[in-house]
């Protein structure tokens, strides 16, 4: 007796699904973006955040929206929107705290006894503006109580939303609860009508941190003078070697002599050249 061949049955096309190839030629295009690598065990993870894109642009599926981003003719604006989608954003009011608590005991007295008028400071991968308005109480209250040095905050981030936010300085009253009770009676403002459970960082702090768009893959980084302390942490980490090595070597060139990199705890392995020495866990000091 002669078996029947089974029937072979086509894939069945999901319009609202990233195909392996628009998966493919999204992943390059966020890596020469972005310098993040997406490996297809993250296909779920991009589908599911492509899709506000797809409602946000009035595209019918996943499916068109794919071949919009990767055409020739798309907008600068939607890539951006893309590259906003996909960018990684957590962040915390103090958070890696022993990197707030390193500069207080030993960097801030240290330029008090060289006479240091002003501090300048870069947040590289600012996200919502949680670490630089966290820097900025911890320069504001040791000032305050020393006399000075004073100090300036510049915060970039890719993520144009995030940067939002940051201006703005508005965070849900939760999201402030690691702040330290005195610095937040000092430094955050609650509303008249508390059912709102949010709270807005005070305008004398906002004033001292300047936001702006920069892509750590540029090949220069058009921040002004040098500066004292660069906090990039936690967002290497999305990065291959390769472009790591390059992103902190052009972090370094905006250290001033005797300046200071904070990387996140996760990140110690980044292959710092000779120009850098280690301090403390994920500090180092320009030589």
């Amino acid at each position: 007796m002669t078996m029947a061949a089974p029937l072979l049955r086509a894939p069945v096309f999901n319009p609202d699904a990233i195909s392996p190839q628009h998966f493919r030629a999204l992943a390059s295009l966020i890596y020469s973006e972005a310098g993040i690598r997406l490996p297809p065990s993250k296909t779920t993870m991009l589908e599911g955040r492509l899709r506000r894109r797809v409602r946000a642009t009035g595209h019918a599926n996943l499916n068109a929206y794919c071949a919009h981003i990767l055409s020739s003719d798309v907008a600068r604006e939607e890539i951006d929107a893309l590259l906003n989608a996909v960018t990684t954003n957590k962040t915390d009011f103090f958070r890696e705290r022993n990197h707030f608590d390193y500069i207080v005991s030993q960097i801030l007295p240290a330029y008090s006894r060289e006479g240091r008028r002003t501090v300048r400071c870069w947040s590289a991968a600012c996200s919502n503006g949680a670490e630089p308005y966290t820097l900025a109480m911890v320069l504001d209250d040791y000032a305050q109580a020393h006399g000075g040095p004073d100090y300036e905050i510049l915060a970039t981030d890719l993520d144009s939303n995030m940067l939002e936010t940051g201006i703005k300085g508005i965070y849900p009253a939760e999201m402030v609860e690691p702040v330290p009770a005195a610095m937040r009676r000092r430094y955050v403002m609650e509303p008249k009508d508390r059912s709102r459970r949010e709270v807005r960082i005070s305008p004398a702090l906002r004033k001292k941190v300047s936001f702006g768009r920069l892509n750590l893959m540029n090949h220069h980084y058009p921040i002004g003078d040098p500066v004292d302390l660069i906090f990039c942490r936690n967002v290497l980490i999305y990065f291959d070697k390769p472009t790591q090595t390059a992103v902190v070597e052009r972090l370094c060139e905006q250290l001033a002599p005797g300046g200071y990199l904070l990387l996140g705890h996760s990140e110690s392995n980044v292959g710092l050249d000779r120009s850098m020495k280690s301090v403390s866990n994920t500090i180092f000091q320009r030589i």
